[in-house]
């Protein structure tokens, strides 16, 4: 792994522990204004949605793992395609999802902002 995809690696795992704290402004500093998840069962949430979800209490995170990762950069664009674990309460039941993610960056302002995550079943 070189050292822009090694840049885009670390983002991405503090991305996941911003998701863990469980804090909007911190989670949003990842995401673009347009940022959309595809989730494992088919539904897209977008960021306003999402960080709504944790500002009012519905959705928190207590684990984000990646057991796997691989990085590709294409120019201005990277893709990070992990596997591992999602865990919570979402609406007060909790959850467990053994994952694969893809998450799609884009560099702006000298920073990686991510544009979409897509979730799947591991």
């Amino acid at each position: 792994m070189n050292v822009r995809e090694r840049g885009l690696l670390q983002q991405s795992l503090a991305w996941d522990e911003a998701i863990v704290s469980n804090d909007v402004s911190r989670i949003r500093s990842f995401m673009t204004e347009d940022w959309i998840c595809v989730a494992t069962h088919g539904g897209t949430t977008n960021v306003d949605s999402f960080l709504d979800q944790i500002a009012q209490g519905e959705l928190t995170h207590t684990e984000m793992s990646a057991e796997e990762s691989q990085v590709r950069i294409y120019n201005e664009a990277g893709i990070v395609i992990g596997k591992g674990y999602s865990k919570g309460t979402f609406r007060g039941k909790q959850f467990s999802f053994y994952e694969w993610s893809v998450s799609v960056f884009i560099l702006k302002d000298d920073s990686w902002k991510c544009v979409l995550t897509m979730l799947a079943d591991a």
